[in-house]
C-alpha cells in the first residue's frame, strides 16, 4: 500500500500533509514579547522618543534640569508623573541611565539620564506627543539630545543669585545645559565659531570643551544654529551655538549648578546660552 501511495500524486500529498501536521506539533509555540518599563519608539517628527510600555509619550520638565521633581500638585493633573518597577525589556535603552526617585511627597517616579519623566494628559492615545514645547520648558522625551533646556535659579562661585541679566537678584533663567543637566557656557571674547580661550589642556582643564556630536535638539532650538568646530590646541571637537563655542565650568560639581556666571571681569563675562543669545561676532 505504501508503495502505490508513493507512485500516486493522491499519496505524495497524504504524506506530505502527515508530515507537515507531525512536524507542528513537535515545534513548539512561541511566547509573545511582553513589552516593559521604559520603551524607544520612532516618531515621524521628532525621531526616537521614550514611550512606557504601551507606546504613551514620556517628556522631561526643564526646572528638574537638578534631578529633582518640581511639578507638585496643580501641576501633576496636567503633567500626570511616570513610575515602572520594572526593568526595561528595550535592549535600546541604556539601564545605566535608568532610575527611580522619591519625591518629597513620598511617591516613586522613574528617572531617564536623571530627569524625572512625565506624561501630559492631552496625549489621549500612544503614540501622541501634544506636550512637546508648551510653555518653552516641557519636552518630549528623548534618548539622543545633543543639547536640552534648564528652568533654573542662577548662582554664581561667588554664592550670589543672579537674574538672566547678570544683575544680583533671584528668579529662573531658561538657558541650555547638556543632556544630563550640566550647564553650557560661552566665552565672551571668542569669535564666530573660534574658540580663542583653550590654548592648552591646563585651560582645558578650567573650563573643558563641550565635545557634544551633532545630534538631536528641543524643539525651541534649530538645528541649523548647531555646529561642531576643531579646537587643534587640544586636539577636541567643540559643539558651538549660534557660532559661540560650548564649555562646561570645571567647578559646576552637581547636575544643576552653575557657578561659571560669576566667574571673570563681571558677571555675565562667562554667559549662559539661551534662545535669545545673539550670533557670536566674526
Amino acid at each position: 500500500m505504501l508503495i502505490y501511495l508513493r507512485k500516486t500524486p493522491v499519496g505524495i500529498i497524504c504524506l506530505a500533509l502527515l508530515f507537515a501536521l507531525s512536524c507542528k506539533k513537535d515545534k513548539p509555540e512561541e511566547t509573545p514579547i511582553v513589552k516593559k518599563g521604559i520603551q524607544i519608539s520612532t516618531d515621524v517628527k521628532f525621531g526616537a522618543v521614550l514611550t512606557d510600555s504601551v507606546g504613551k509619550t514620556l517628556y522631561f520638565f526643564s526646572s528638574d534640569v537638578a534631578g529633582t521633581a518640581n511639578c507638585t500638585g496643580a501641576c501633576e493633573t496636567t503633567w500626570p508623573i511616570y513610575y515602572s518597577a520594572n526593568a526595561s525589556t528595550d535592549l535600546n535603552v541604556n539601564a545605566a541611565e535608568v532610575a527611580v526617585i522619591t519625591r518629597a511627597d513620598g511617591k516613586k517616579q522613574s528617572t531617564y539620564k536623571g530627569y524625572p519623566l512625565y506624561y501630559y494628559m492631552n496625549d489621549l492615545a500612544a503614540g501622541q506627543i501634544n506636550g512637546d514645547g508648551v510653555a518653552g520648558i516641557w519636552f518630549v522625551a528623548k534618548p539622543d539630545y545633543a543639547l536640552m533646556v534648564a528652568n533654573y535659579q542662577l548662582t554664581g562661585l561667588n554664592g550670589k543669585t543672579y537674574t538672566k541679566t547678570y544683575a544680583e537678584g533671584t528668579g529662573k533663567t531658561v538657558y541650555f545645559t547638556d543632556s544630563k543637566g550640566r550647564t553650557l557656557y560661552a566665552f565672551s571674547p571668542d569669535k564666530n565659531n573660534k574658540n580663542t580661550f583653550t590654548t592648552d589642556l591646563t585651560k582645558n582643564g578650567i573650563w573643558p570643551v563641550y565635545e557634544g556630536e551633532l545630534k538631536s535638539v528641543p524643539s525651541i532650538i534649530t538645528k541649523d544654529l548647531i555646529a561642531v568646530i576643531d579646537v587643534t590646541t587640544v586636539g577636541k571637537k567643540q559643539l558651538t551655538y549660534k557660532g559661540w563655542p560650548l564649555y562646561y565650568f570645571g567647578q559646576d560639581v552637581i547636575r544643576g549648578d552653575n557657578k561659571g556666571v560669576s566667574v571673570g571681569a563681571a558677571p555675565g563675562f562667562w554667559p549662559v546660552l539661551t534662545v535669545a543669545t545673539t550670533v557670536a561676532p566674526n
